[in-house]
């Protein structure tokens, strides 16, 4: 059988950047080279494209775009003729025709629809959910708000949009519908980018400024209390397995970017320390808001435990979650008996099914 070509795209404008670098970099060494001729296709944090052929080594370290012996101008091109993406060679431009597409991207410009429209108007098969799902779960407001009409317990929330909403009465609506603590997100960012635990009226105004350096639109929920924060890692378009749930102790007073990532003393358990009833509980929550929602391929979904009165509500879902071999998502799927490879062989089967 002859071997399809996989594009991995990488790196964005997006404040993951680093994260997706790293995602990459466990995906290219471990994708089944008997089925798949891999290429990498990176998007620098200014938006530059290019087809990347050196050391992977500087992909992971964030320094690929400085290798200039190794990078040819290139993009996906949306004209179905090419099938694929155009590469600027010493001859000029040629065509790289592609198979099948990995964004393996995070956050804003990759994970959230945007990425995905390029490529449906390419007509190329890609790993992951499609527009509407892709654009849905990012915005934490429209995704509370479709899981909350489709009788998913969701905390209560406010939403604010720069330059409509009057910010002077965020203090007074928190108070009165809310209470504290709170957290402030933007509503399109992950990886705890921009987020902050608000404890009191005096801090909210920084906290709200800082996730508008993040997006236009935030929202402030309410803290659940003492939560235990568990994961599960769906995979499949129709049929779904799922993986987990799998519990988070972060290091911060919530799973930060720095507790996610860099912080050794967060925890992580394959096996969260719940009943087996509100395991399979959680289970079955986390597949039913996926085909809500109308998610396909992969979605890591979270959840809340309320460590006072055991209410499970769902915090959010993530179409493309950290992806090295390390990260949760791979873990709770291998955990169940399928092999790093094995996951993104059968993610890339997903795609072109």
């Amino acid at each position: 059988m002859a071997k399809k070509t996989a594009a991995l795209i990488f790196g964005g404008v997006s404040s993951e950047y680093d994260v997706s670098c790293m995602s990459v970099s466990s995906v290219w060494e471990n994708i089944d080279r008997e089925k798949y001729d891999p290429v990498l296709l990176g998007i620098t944090r200014t938006g530059e494209w290019y087809l990347y052929e050196g050391d992977i080594e500087k992909v992971r370290a964030h320094e690929w775009d400085a290798d200039t012996e190794n990078l040819k101008k290139a993009y996906i091109c949306p004209d179905r003729s090419v099938h694929g993406a155009m590469v600027k060679t010493e001859n000029g431009w040629e065509e790289l025709y592609i198979d099948v597409v990995f964004p393996v991207l995070h956050g804003k410009n990759g994970e959230d629809g945007t990425m995905q429209g390029l490529l449906e108007i390419a007509g190329l098969p890609y790993v992951g959910c499609k527009v509407l799902a892709a654009a849905a779960c990012m915005d934490k407001d429209v995704c509370h708000t479709l899981l909350k009409g489709a009788g998913i317990p969701q905390v209560k929330w406010l939403t604010y949009i720069k330059g409509v909403s009057d910010l002077n009465g965020a203090e007074k609506a928190v108070e009165h519908e809310l209470g504290w603590p709170v957290f402030v997100k933007p509503a399109n960012a992950g990886s705890s980018v921009g987020i902050s635990k608000v404890k009191s009226p005096e801090m909210l105004k920084e906290a709200m400024d800082l996730a508008f350096e993040h997006d236009d639109k935030i929202i402030i929920e309410e803290a659940v209390q003492n939560p235990i924060e568990v994961e599960c890692a769906v995979l499949g378009n129709n049929d779904l397995m799922v993986g987990g749930p799998g519990e988070i102790v972060p290091a911060d007073e919530f799973y930060s970017y720095d507790a996610k990532y860099y912080n050794d003393e967060s925890e992580t358990f394959l096996k969260a320390r719940i009943s087996d009833e509100k395991a399979e509980e959680i289970r079955e929550t986390a597949k039913k808001a996926y085909k809500i929602l109308g998610c396909a391929g992969l979605t890591r979904v979270d959840f809340l435990i309320d460590g006072e009165t055991g209410k499970t509500v769902l915090n959010e879902p993530n179409t493309l979650p950290g992806f090295t071999n390390i990260s949760m998502y791979p873990k709770l799927i291998m955990d169940t008996g399928m092999s790093y490879a094995q996951l993104i062989d059968r993610l890339l089967e997903l795609a072109v099914s």
